[in-house]
């Protein structure tokens, strides 16, 4: 069962599958001391649960579904959908008989990212990185044990079609940006989600510690990391870490068709391309933040 740290404290228990990037739920383990001080607010903790239960894949749930997903009493999940279809942040369909985000719920998301200069300043480097090279441009940071997406732009002409958009997420373990994103963090906060990610992967984890070890390895070598094929046969996704005074780590990250990105390219013209845009955008935020 895929959980999320909100998730986890909601239902006060705890528990990442396929290596494939994908849309995902939230994962992560808090801190045993955080869990022992006793100042969580719990209906606080289930409503952001239940909200955060949804996802572009499943826009519509039932009550049971809702119950499933975040090991809430579905009880108490009636009782709390109630409220937040009384506030707004909800929508109840009787035809469906199931509920979905209501658009109360973007000001949430819109007042985290708005006048962020760093996406403004990303916006423009990110387009034309991308027309230059045909490619597909991802800007992302790190939930938890998830890479989400915070901007994109495609190529005017020929980009591959991708279904990622701002709000998405994709499984740290198992992406050239998460690898990116790892590799960026201070080695004891590493070493921590590594555990974590460990403790959830089973019989994938030596194959991913494999990967993410050689992911950490290029972006400490070279300053970015590669995948060829992994994600969709064709494609081919390089990502190099962005770090930023005052924000969380963040990743740049281009996908291409293999066809147009081979790995001579890549490593020589892409890759290191890549690292200038992050580098220059880390060099813009200092006067401009």
């Amino acid at each position: 069962m895929r959980v999320s740290s909100v998730k986890e404290a909601a239902s006060a228990g705890v528990t990442l599958a396929d290596e494939r990037p994908q849309i995902v739920s939230r994962d992560e383990e808090p801190s045993r001391a955080h869990r022992s001080e006793g100042t969580m607010v719990m209906p606080l903790v289930r409503g952001l649960a239940i909200l955060s239960a949804f996802t572009p894949r499943q826009p519509w749930m039932t009550n049971q579904e809702i119950a499933l997903e975040t090991d809430i009493p579905t009880p108490t999940v009636s009782r709390m959908l109630h409220s937040l279809v009384s506030i707004g942040y909800l929508r109840y369909s009787p035809e469906r008989r199931k509920y979905r985000l209501a658009a109360s719920i973007l000001s949430l998301g819109y007042a985290a990212i708005a006048h962020s200069n760093v996406q403004r300043l990303a916006r423009v480097e990110m387009q034309t990185f991308a027309d230059s090279s045909d490619s597909y441009v991802v800007l992302a940071t790190r939930e938890r044990l998830d890479v989400i997406v915070l901007e994109t732009c495609a190529s005017r002409q020929t980009a591959p079609k991708l279904d990622l958009s701002a709000g998405m997420r994709l499984r740290i373990a198992s992406s050239p940006m998460g690898w990116a994103l790892l590799a960026a963090l201070p080695e004891l906060e590493r070493f921590y989600l590594l555990g974590n990610i460990e403790r959830k992967m089973g019989r994938q984890w030596p194959h991913l510690r494999r990967r993410i070890g050689e992911g950490i390895s290029q972006v400490q070598n070279h300053g970015f990391c590669s995948s060829f094929g992994e994600w969709e046969p064709e494609l081919v996704i390089v990502a190099a870490p962005l770090t930023i005074a005052d924000h969380t780590p963040l990743v740049l990250a281009c996908v291409g068709r293999s066809s147009k990105m081979a790995r001579a390219r890549v490593d020589r013209e892409l890759g290191p391309r890549l690292v200038a845009t992050a580098t220059s955008l880390q060099d813009k935020t200092l006067f401009t933040e």
